[in-house]
Parts: C-alpha cells; structure tokens; sequence
C-alpha cells in the first residue's frame, strides 16, 4: 500500500461526500508532501475537535513513512466558500494553560 492509498482509505471512511476527496502527492527534498481537498461540509469532521482527528491521520501518515524510509507531511487544503472558522488558541499571558 502507498501512503497515497492509506490516507484515501482512511478519509473516504470518514466523510459524507467521498466522491469529492481528492489528494495529490508532491515529492521534494523535504519529503512528501500529500495534499487533500475534501468537500467544505466535511471540513470539521476531517479537522475534529481541537484539531484531533487531522493530527491523528497526521500521526498514522508519520508512521507510515517512518517504516518506508519517507516523511510524509499533510496539509489540508480549505475548500472554496469554506464556513469552516478557525479558532486562535489563548496565549499564556490571555489565561491559557
């Protein structure tokens, strides 16, 4: 299985609208980078709860590569006319932990 294959099985699972999962693969001197565009109503169940569910696909991607010798990167690309909001963490001196 190609890291290409894994991450297309894993968020196809996920969404309502796996026509629309699309990931392209660019290689540089950095590793790989997989770049996946997904439907905007999907947009938070790939992002999940504070970012969750996209580091843990992020995670399982790292081991991937770690095992054939690659490292292999995800970005998440925002659809167009995304309402997906990001939320900025609280610095230490506005009270966060």
């Amino acid at each position: 299985m190609e890291d290409k294959d894994l991450l297309q099985t894993m968020v196809t699972a996920m969404v309502s609208k796996p026509e629309a999962v699309k990931i392209e693969r660019k290689v540089d001197e950095m590793g790989v980078l997989l770049e996946l565009t997904i439907d905007q109503t999907d947009m938070g169940t790939i992002i999940g709860k504070e970012g969750r569910t996209a580091k843990a696909l992020r995670t399982i991607l790292r081991a991937f590569g770690a095992k054939n010798n690659a490292r292999i990167n995800l970005k998440i690309i925002e659809p167009e006319g995304s309402t997906f909001v990001r939320r900025e963490r609280p610095t230490d001196s506005e009270g966060g932990e």
